[in-house]
């Protein structure tokens, strides 16, 4: 037998044992502050369900009684953030990111699966802007902004500063209300960590008062298996100097930071996070959690405050003991990628809250996500647990129509939804709109 044959037998031995490890995950409370956290288990590989692409069809997302799903641009080239301008405009950052190389025939064989659950389409690399200049609710105009441009992603406005977060670099562009081009090459702010870029998207978000901007910076991988040297200035939060471009860590310990948000009356920042993989369907619950200056959050020594992860060597028994609990669970493996604070005119029951985008799981059975959650708040912290917001992005026929990225409030009263799979942004308004605040 040739070593060519040899080779193709251990690909489709190693893909049937990806396909079919695993039974059904037991069912924990793993929502809020106190989520429910088993024992580890390493098996050889980690479950799959990978999503079965498929059209929307004549379907949309399911949204509570009360309010109404459009789609307002299709054939987009993969949406991932979005930023809701003054004038009501939006921008959709589109791009695909990431050159990793794969460690082991496994990470090989894994990555042809996963990428089944996502669009072939290329992506974008720019900016596009979406206009309803009558509001009547359809976006009438789609064009590009900007182009030419390294897998944007954050987005933030800060006076007439637009910042987009490419995977390589924090740009400006100059901003006019009414644009509908970008009338320069943007201009570089700093440099952002990008060699190996394993988790490339960098989320974005400016400070209430506009001097701070923060960018989210995920991990180089799962659990430092490519060596620590590749992780300098990963698994954080940046603060950057607006005005300077000035940088410092704000928070580290952070996995996958995919999205951040300013919290409103407060101006404390919050974020959501993907933990880590690979120690079964239960383990670790994704989250949202307020940044705190100077704290440590776990990654790689611990997850959930202070549960050892054994697989990081050498261990740092310091680091461990200085870890904290994020504020509030999402669920194991939901891959939240969007998050947004609400406003009153989205209703009375979404009023005081916060938006969810769950990209939805590829290593659990059942699979776990692909849908948008409201986590309600009180008293300026999370209350109770989530409400499906929107739905049906996966279906009972096992059919996965789309996948949630980013979440973007519009104050007037709407949400705007990035579905990367079919490559679509929804907006959700209330069937009767609610008075918008002065």
């Amino acid at each position: 037998m040739n070593r060519q044959m040899i080779k193709g037998i251990s690909v489709s031995v190693l893909a049937a044992a990806l396909a079919a490890c695993g039974g059904q995950a037991p069912q924990l409370h793993q929502i809020g502050g106190t989520p429910e956290l088993p024992e580890p288990h390493r098996g050889l590989m980690p479950d799959m369900t990978i999503a079965s692409p498929t059209a929307w069809g004549d379907k949309v997302p399911t949204v509570p009684k009360g309010y109404r799903i459009a789609a307002i641009a299709t054939d987009l080239a993969i949406p991932r953030q979005t930023l809701v301008l003054p004038n009501g405009d939006i921008l959709v950052a589109e791009g695909r990111g990431g050159s990793e190389p794969a460690l082991k025939p496994k990470d090989v064989i894994a990555g042809k699966i996963k990428a089944k659950g996502t669009t072939p389409v290329k992506g974008g690399n720019r900016l596009t802007l979406l206009r309803d200049a009558d509001g009547d609710g359809v976006y009438e105009m789609k064009t590009v902004f900007a182009d030419k441009l390294n897998a944007p992603y954050g987005l933030a406005l800060i006076g007439s500063a637009l910042y987009v977060a490419n995977q390589d670099a924090l740009v400006r562009f100059d901003y006019q209300a009414g644009q509908t081009r970008a009338s320069a090459a943007p201009v570089k702010v700093t440099d952002l960590p990008a060699a190996i870029n394993h988790h490339w998207t960098k989320s974005l978000a400016a400070s209430a008062d506009g001097r701070y901007l923060y960018v989210g910076i995920g991990s180089n991988s799962n659990i430092t298996e490519r060596g620590m040297d590749v992780e300098i200035d990963r698994a954080q939060v940046w603060q950057i100097d607006a005005a300077t471009g000035a940088h410092k860590p704000f928070a580290t310990g952070l996995r996958n930071p995919t999205a951040l948000a300013i919290q409103p009356g407060t101006g404390a920042l919050w974020a959501v996070v993907n933990e880590r993989d690979e120690i079964g369907p239960n383990l670790v619950p994704d989250y949202l959690t307020s940044v705190r200056e100077g704290a440590f959050y776990g990654w790689p020594y611990s997850y959930w405050g202070k549960n050892v992860d054994r697989r990081v060597m050498p261990q740092n028994s310091k680091k461990v003991a200085s870890a904290i609990a994020p504020d509030y669970a999402l669920g194991s493996h939901v891959a939240a990628l969007g998050v947004s604070f609400s406003a009153p005119a989205m209703g009375a029951t979404f009023a005081d809250g916060a938006f969810v985008g769950e990209h939805g799981s590829w290593n659990r059975n059942p699979p776990a996500g692909y849908k948008v959650v409201f986590v309600p708040f009180s008293n300026g912290r999370p209350a109770g647990d989530p409400i499906d917001f929107a739905t049906g992005f996966r279906g009972e026929d096992g059919k996965t129509r789309g996948r949630p990225v980013g979440v973007t409030v519009d104050p007037r009263g709407a949400l705007i939804i990035a579905d990367d799979l079919a490559n679509t942004v929804w907006r959700v308004t209330p069937a009767t709109a609610a008075a918008a605040p002065n």
